[in-house]
């Protein structure tokens, strides 16, 4: 973080009940409004790096299973990756936004360099490729020329996604609504607000500090403006086995999954008597998979989920952002799109990923191969980050390892399962298991279990 961010200090104005233990809503300018929409624009892994490097490893919060999920990657041996690139792009996940979001007043990518890319020497030759200019194009050439891209909109000093003169409502459970003439006791219903009496009002400053509290309180929290002004943490209870009739695929997804074909085999060892998933044997393609959620933007996560995501108030942040009219309150109409379904950067998409998501096209600035896209050279050239053949350990909370029968015994042994309370079965897992693994992780650290019980249940039901 600069000196200059640590110096930042935004307001906004607050109405708290005459008790003072609840956020009734805020006022905030298009500056703050700007920076939590940014929220939405990070990709999941840089959470815990993000968290982890602020509050200390000790103290930072665990989201979910992504914490273990990431540990786990940080300590998979680089051996096991196609090129040392391929771990380092998943360790240090980009988002397509982050050089806007660097003319942000507070800027949560405060430790992020924006994407840097080279082309080949050759002016007319087309290949291109992130971070360095080490690398040697396919033509035989040097691919030491400087690329740069124009970010998302020409914005003006203070306007990134919102218009400078727009100011905003924001709930305690982070809903938005524009700050506009109008029904006073209709934007208070909208806003979910019961009770008014005796409300008082105070002025609340931000710095960097309280940014990264109130995006760790929006990940946790039903009510984050509480916890962030008033330090009364209502952080929102999970149990610990889902209820799979709970989880609804969004009707985009549905037709997704009844045309999608690719499926992954991992064979699971189930406790039966408690139904908990304890570890998975997967190749790498399971494994490339599970990796890829790091690189998915929190909002392109609210859109797998149908802004179901159970990820604090989050859902509410999105939800408002979709019902927000672009034309009036956004730069751009644009900008709409760009936060609300973000593209992935050139080179982060496996082809193991089996989500609808894609990559951003980007095209040269100054006229280099008349305004064609680049043609992104893939590091491993194969689309992948692990290389195979290769098997590997899945524990319930994500935790990667490479697979050793040595290991799978040790894990038995420390979690005290008799041999006999035990059930290995073959699972395929297909878009919808996906979805859910992908969705318990969010919240639950028994991922896993949560993510696939349905069919646990079933396929016991039918063992015995």
């Amino acid at each position: 973080m600069s000196t200059a961010e640590e110096e930042v200090r935004l307001s906004m104005r607050v109405m708290i009940n005459k008790e003072k233990t609840k956020v009734l809503f805020a006022i905030v300018d298009n500056k703050l409004a700007d920076i939590l929409l940014s929220f939405l624009t990070l990709p999941m892994g840089m959470i815990p790096q993000l968290l982890g490097k602020h509050f200390g490893e000790d103290e930072a919060p665990n989201i979910g299973s992504l914490n273990t999920l990431y540990k786990g990657l940080e300590n998979l041996d680089s051996s096991h990756f196609r090129t040392e690139v391929n771990k380092l792009m998943l360790l240090n996940p980009r988002s397509s936004l982050d050089a806007d979001c660097s003319k942000l007043q507070l800027n949560i990518y405060y430790d992020t360099q924006p994407i840097k890319y080279f082309s080949c020497e050759d002016m007319d030759c087309r290949s291109a490729i992130m971070y360095h200019d080490t690398e040697r194009c396919p033509c035989g050439k040097s691919m030491n020329r400087n690329l740069i891209f124009p970010i998302e909109g020409d914005y003006e000093d203070g306007e990134v996604f919102t218009v400078k003169t727009s100011t905003f409502l924001i709930s305690d459970d982070l809903r938005m609504l524009p700050n506009v003439t109008g029904s006073f006791l209709q934007t208070i219903k909208d806003l979910g607000i019961t009770d008014t009496n005796e409300a008082q009002q105070m002025t609340f400053t931000i710095g960097f500090n309280q940014i990264m509290e109130l995006l760790k309180w929006s990940l946790l929290s039903q009510f984050p403006l509480t916890d962030l002004i008033l330090g009364k943490s209502q952080i929102r209870k999970s149990s610990s086995i889902a209820n799979p009739e709970l989880f609804i695929l969004p009707p985009e997804m549905n037709e997704e999954a009844n045309s999608s074909s690719k499926k992954f085999k991992v064979k699971a060892t189930v406790q039966k008597s408690t139904y908990k998933l304890l570890f998975v044997q997967a190749e790498e393609d399971f494994i490339d998979f599970l990796f890829s959620f790091l690189t998915i933007p929190l909002a392109q996560v609210e859109r797998l989920l149908g802004s179901n995501t159970w990820l604090g108030s989050i859902d509410n942040m999105y939800k408002s952002l979709s019902n927000l009219n672009a034309d009036k309150y956004l730069k751009t109409p644009d900008a709409k799109g760009w936060l609300l379904d973000p593209k992935i950067p050139p080179n982060f998409l496996s082809k193991n990923q089996i989500f609808p998501i894609s990559e951003k096209e980007y095209t040269f600035k100054g006229g280099a191969c008349n305004g064609k896209p680049p043609a992104f050279v893939n590091p491993n050239n194969e689309g992948s980050y692990l290389k195979g053949p290769g098997m590997f350990m899945v524990t319930d909370d994500l935790t990667v390892t490479p697979l050793c029968m040595l290991s799978t015994i040790s894990t038995l042994n420390e979690l005290k399962i008799p041999l006999c309370d035990v059930e290995e079965l073959e699972i395929d897992i297909g878009l919808e298991e996906g979805l859910r693994i992908l969705k318990a992780s969010l919240t639950l650290t028994y991922a896993l279990t949560n993510g696939l019980i349905h069919i646990l249940r079933k396929q016991l039901k039918q063992e015995n």
